[in-house]
């Protein structure tokens, strides 16, 4: 399984936990990120650069281009398995002190390349709330 995220032109996201707002934008990109268990070491880099670089925003323009912020939330759901069952098997998900660190790593990234990132809680219950434009969402995977 891969690196799995995605990545949504929003007018404004929020994520809330325990009724606080930890993590706001307006005007960019949702990017909810999956990590897999069998990611290549170098995966998060990929991922960087395609939140970074791809034409998703107005005028076919990137969060790069734009800049634009990100609001980069954790979200090992999307390694989620489904073919049999009701019941989704998550065993494709990194563990999550793994996940974490490639989260870590994605965000300084982001931020390298002079982008605002705004970040949901590792592992904690968020709600989180988009108004997505166009509406523009992608299934990226790296």
């Amino acid at each position: 399984m891969v690196m799995k995220a995605v990545l949504t032109r929003v007018s404004e996201a929020s994520v809330t936990v325990d009724d606080e707002v930890v993590g706001s934008i307006t005007n960019g990109v949702l990017a909810l990120v999956g990590i897999g268990r069998d990611d290549a070491p170098d995966a998060w880099q990929t991922m960087v650069r395609k939140i970074a670089e791809l034409r998703i925003l107005p005028e076919e323009r990137s969060v790069s281009e734009m800049g634009a912020p990100v609001l980069l939330v954790s979200q090992f759901t999307l390694l989620g398995r489904t073919a049999k069952g009701r019941r989704p098997s998550w065993s494709d998900a990194a563990p999550g002190e793994v996940a974490k660190i490639v989260m870590e790593k994605i965000a300084a990234g982001l931020r390298e390349r002079g982008i605002v990132v705004e970040e949901g809680r590792f592992g904690a219950m968020m709600s989180v709330a988009s108004v997505n434009e166009g509406p523009v969402t992608l299934l990226v995977e790296c």
